[in-house]
């Protein structure tokens, strides 16, 4: 058990306000392993209070300074790193070797990134007979999800700190040990007090207590759409900044003269990836009708290798669990070809859902239009390329993508008719500096990187 009973305000540990807490379980046996405070609205005025007594001096401390402190967090997070990836494995079920390179590895090299960024900045600018400046926008209330723990906060907090802002930070209630942990890891690499605040509580209070605070200058949500447009609104009734990235249907469009065993087993180990709880999975796979049976075979068969309670872990919690086998059931209602899972339990314990993949997919069925959340494959065919473009943009999302040719160049064309944030070419890796952000609605803004850095800063002219 990790019993906490207190948050991290202007830089020391103090008791909630109130006495209500929050069970943290373990997904994988239905173990309670944990409890965080309950926080209230009183307790996000008190680490907004801080925040804003903290900003001036932050603001004012200078971009290589500011570095240096996100540089010893770097160090913190990678010195914790076995420490961080046994309590993702804990509070979220993903496999510990997942959680040792993603959800513990990814952070440290995210954090390291914006060390460097706060050092080659260019802060200001001359433009003609101006000098233009860029400022910190202030005090960050930031929103984090549950699927990536870690990355999601260090995606927010390591940014804002390196332009100069100060954070309130509100977790994810189902997942919020690793941001106690990481809140001593800040208190570990000399930020200064109030910088940073951990307030640890639901959503629907702490949460958005946080988003409609005065006291906050920006919000930055990851998680629902739904929740999204609630923040929006709320941030729009204050003429408050907000970065939201929100939910996802990301087509995997393979076209005719591509190394096509390649592409469907990535594929499928991009949707199976933490459970399927990632918003970016490419949950569509779209194939040109002359080799549409092939994909599903090769879909079929390299969804076997993915065991559940080995190489995948539960969902989050029940709720997520249901919510997931009650869209497989929706897809077998609608007429798609169940070819691999179904809705049933494949473990007696634990959140777990069946790998699942559905062939015979229309555009139209709800599994190929709505975010399912869960390991669950789509798989549609097309008859041309202008069919195929209809098919990916033909959804509300525009978050992620992948295209899959006989040459870069082929691919490249066909992502640029893509409505949608980001698209990988012929399995293309992981880049912590590349914009991360949807159209649509997927989102607004984008994360990681100095487009990233730039949701944290506003502009100022001086005329000479």
């Amino acid at each position: 058990m990790k019993q906490h009973d207190a948050m991290y305000i202007d830089g020391s540990w103090r008791p909630a306000a109130g006495t209500g807490t929050i069970d943290v379980v373990n997904p994988a046996d239905g173990r309670i392993i944990g409890a965080v405070p309950a926080g209230s609205a009183q307790d996000v005025d008190a680490a907004v209070r801080a925040a804003r007594a903290a900003l001036p001096a932050w603001a004012a401390t200078p971009p290589g300074e500011r570095a240096d402190r996100l540089s010893a967090l770097r160090d913190q997070l990678a010195d914790r790193a076995e420490e961080i990836a046994q309590t993702v494995t804990a509070e979220l079920g993903s496999p510990v070797e997942f959680s040792r390179m993603v959800h513990a590895g990814v952070p440290v090299a995210v954090c390291g990134s914006y060390a460097e960024l706060a050092r080659s900045h260019a802060f200001e600018e001359k433009i003609g007979n101006s000098t233009v400046l860029l400022e910190p926008v202030g005090v960050v209330g930031a929103i984090t999800p549950w699927n990536y723990p870690l990355h999601q906060v260090v995606a927010k907090v390591a940014p804002a700190l390196a332009a100069g802002c100060t954070v309130v930070l509100k977790p994810a209630e189902d997942t919020p040990l690793v941001a106690q942990l990481f809140a001593e890891c800040v208190d570990a690499a000399g930020i200064p007090a109030g910088v940073f605040n951990l307030v640890t509580g639901l959503g629907p209070v702490a949460g958005q207590a946080l988003a409609e605070h005065d006291g906050v200058d920006l919000v930055s949500f990851t998680g629902s759409t739904a929740v999204g447009r609630k923040i929006g609104a709320l941030a729009g009734a204050a003429v408050k900044r907000v970065a939201l990235e929100l939910g996802g249907k990301s087509a995997n469009v393979i076209l005719p003269g591509a190394d096509l065993a390649k592409a469907v087993g990535v594929g499928v180990a991009n949707v199976m990836s933490n459970s399927g709880q990632t918003c970016s999975a490419w949950t569509r796979m779209l194939v040109h009708t002359d080799r549409y049976a092939e994909a599903v075979e090769l879909a079929a068969t390299a969804v076997a290798k993915y065991v559940p309670g080995e190489r995948v872990g539960p969902l989050v919690n029940a709720k997520q669990q249901e919510r997931v086998r009650g869209y497989i059931e929706q897809g077998i209602a609608q007429g798609a070809k169940l070819v691999a899972g179904g809705p049933q339990a494949p473990l007696d314990t634990g959140y777990y859902v069946t790998p699942t993949v559905f062939a015979d997919v229309t555009p139209e069925m709800t599994i190929a239009q709505e975010e399912i959340f869960g390991p669950v494959l789509s798989i549609l065919r097309y008859e041309d390329e202008e069919d195929a473009a209809r098919i990916a943009n033909g959804t509300a999302y525009g978050l992620a993508g992948a295209v899959w040719a006989g040459d870069d160049a082929e691919a490249v064309a066909f992502a640029r008719r893509l409505d949608t944030g980001q698209v990988d070419i012929n399995g293309g890796r992981f880049n912590p500096l590349a914009p991360f952000g949807g159209y649509k609605q997927s989102g607004v803004g984008r994360e990681l990187g100095p487009h990233g850095l730039t949701e944290y800063l506003q502009t100022k002219s001086l005329q000479f």
